[in-house]
């Protein structure tokens, strides 16, 4: 699939490029500091890419030192900036990014970001430029990893507006429905649910009856509760909408409320600063063995990588064992 090089310690490479693409997550910037200053330590020049495939197409390149990721790693969002480049799918177009390579002396390449990212330099390495895939995502949608990088500094940045929802939800006695992040994968609003204490946990991966959700929400009531939450995945439902579902089966005072692209900001938590440069700090090793077209992940606090193309047939398993934790303690 791949021209790979035995890279020795950066002994026949030279230089490396790193880019960030897709939706921002926080911890991307320790990524791209671990990258940077992994490569440098091993002799090896590191070239950043703004604007992810957008930006390589365009030549937006420019090199990095160790000052240049100075003071990054507690910034949440990407310095790099990134973009949706759905052109990158087309060859010709990625032949112009691999001209860009050549013309900067770029070898090899480090890309965060998700899905769409991982087809992007999956592509790059069957061109013959080995590209390794960092996993930037906060909605933990990517298979073969446990974490991704953002996952958890989004889920403290929702629990804790949850939490101050919460206050005013109990001064007024009232039922909030609270959408987060989660198009096709329901982890934030599992982990998040289980957090601040939800009545209700609704996620894409499993079936829920809105009648059901009402007669908790009115035992809870029964038994004293002065509020109600109810945490739902932005795939399965508006916010707005599954409140009004909601209000045809209980007289509840009820609010609906969307957390959205807060979640995507912030400073990265702890655990997201150490997994993000493990990871990045992996990634510039995978490079230097003459690896390419692989995925980068952590199994059971190991980090791991897989074929890219595996990933793409593969779907994330979340711990659906959350859901009904909560349905119990909710009773």
């Amino acid at each position: 699939m791949s021209k790979i090089q035995n890279y020795r310690r950066g002994e026949f490479m030279k230089r490396i490029g790193i880019l960030t693409s897709g939706g921002d997550a926080p911890g991307m910037n320790a990524a791209v500091r671990a990258v940077t200053r992994t490569a440098l330590a091993n002799g090896v020049e590191v070239f950043g890419i703004r604007y992810g495939y957008a930006g390589l197409v365009a030549g937006d390149i420019f090199q990095m030192t160790s000052a240049t990721v100075a003071d990054k790693i507690e910034r949440g969002g990407t310095f790099l900036y990134s973009a949706r480049f759905p052109e990158f799918a087309q060859k010709e177009v990625q032949l112009k990014g691999i001209e860009q390579l050549k013309k900067h002396g770029i070898e090899a390449l480090v890309v965060i970001g998700g899905d769409g990212s991982y087809h992007g330099a999956l592509r790059l390495t069957e061109h013959g430029y080995n590209a390794i895939g960092l996993p930037g995502s906060i909605d933990n949608d990517i298979p073969y990893t446990d974490y991704t990088i953002g996952f958890d500094t989004a889920c403290n940045t929702a629990m804790e507006a949850i939490d101050k929802i919460r206050d005013t939800a109990t001064s007024h006695q009232r039922v909030f429905v609270v959408n987060v992040m989660g198009r096709d994968c329901g982890d934030i609003a599992l982990h998040v649910g289980v957090a601040t204490g939800a009545d209700a946990i609704v996620v894409p991966e499993e079936e829920y009856d809105i009648k059901e959700i009402a007669e908790t929400l009115k035992q809870g009531f029964a038994n004293g509760k002065k509020h109600g939450l109810v945490v739902v995945a932005e795939g399965v439902m508006n916010a707005e909408d599954f409140k009004n579902e909601l209000l045809k089966y209980g007289d509840f005072d009820a609010r609906a409320n969307v957390l959205a692209h807060m979640q995507r900001g912030g400073n990265p938590t702890v655990r997201d600063r150490v997994l993000s440069s493990k990871m990045g700090a992996y990634a510039v090793k995978l490079l230097l063995d003459g690896k390419g077209g692989l995925a980068v992940g952590i199994e059971n606090n190991k980090l791991i990588a897989h074929s890219i193309l595996d990933l793409f047939d593969a779907k994330h398993q979340g711990d659906y064992s959350l859901y009904s934790l909560n349905k119990d303690m909710a009773k």
